[in-house]
């Protein structure tokens, strides 16, 4: 798939808690055709110690305004500089890139997430619906506070939560929560590793087939700088490249 250097145009940013947004930034031509799971890499101008340009999971996509949506938390220079873009100010975007989740088609698949690897599953539950699967999704936080996007989950399918402090949905991390009693075909993942090994476990367990999205340090996003190298049954492998997202099986999990 051919990649695009690009600028976009900033055209809002929802600010969701003190810790995350979302920009929604605009292109001047039509878009690519951009599958749930890739990203982009984005150059950030004006950050002294931000030499390299951030990956950063594409959140949504929204083709008859032209419009990619990122959703961003606020961790270091870098995302700090990006939160302090303005309605008009240009992002330049290397994109679309990485591979993408797989589109079961009318099945039961539960998607579970915990911190900002939320991002890319809203794109994902809207492919599935489309393509006729029962879409449910998990969503750990750390306490109510944190609760945000929720009808636009919605949309597409079930949404519960967990909480660690107990003040909204269960109590506990999103692999513990009861709905998984139920039987589900495909479980889809993004987040924190250990969360990510835990869905891995269960869906090993279960007989769920199970796909993850690596959150690897991603210099370049084309396979040279070989920061975000993982192990897998089959050798190294470039996240940026063959990933972000692999089927737990093909990893040393």
């Amino acid at each position: 798939m051919k990649k695009l250097v690009q600028d976009f145009e900033v055209l809002h940013k929802k600010e969701l808690n003190k810790d995350n947004f979302v920009l929604e930034i605009k292109a001047s031509e039509a878009l690519p055709d951009i599958k749930p799971g890739q990203f982009v890499n984005v150059l950030v101008e004006n950050a002294t110690n931000t030499f390299l340009r951030r990956p950063l999971s594409i959140h949504f996509v929204d083709y008859d305004k032209n419009i990619i949506k990122l959703y961003i938390k606020r961790i270091g220079e870098g995302t700090n500089k990006l939160g302090e873009l303005e309605i008009g100010d240009k992002l330049n975007l290397i994109y679309p890139l990485g591979n993408s989740y797989s589109i079961p088609k009318n099945s039961k698949a539960v998607l579970i997430g915990g911190g900002c690897g939320v991002a890319p599953l809203l794109y994902l539950a809207k492919h599935l619906k489309e393509a006729g699967n029962e879409v449910t999704t998990i969503l750990g936080i750390r306490s109510a506070e944190d609760a945000i996007e929720l009808d636009q989950y919605k949309e597409y399918g079930r949404v519960f939560i967990t909480t660690e402090d107990g003040t909204m949905g269960e109590k506990g991390y999103p692999t513990q929560h009861s709905v998984l009693k139920e039987d589900f075909d495909y479980s889809f993942t993004c987040g924190p590793e250990p969360m990510m090994k835990a869905v891995a476990a269960y869906s090993d367990a279960n007989d769920v087939t199970c796909e993850v999205s690596l959150e690897n340090t991603m210099a370049c996003g084309f396979g040279a700088c070989l920061c975000c190298v993982t192990d897998t049954k089959e050798g190294n492998k470039c996240v940026c490249t063959e990933g972000p997202v692999f089927n737990v099986k093909d990893l040393k999990w």
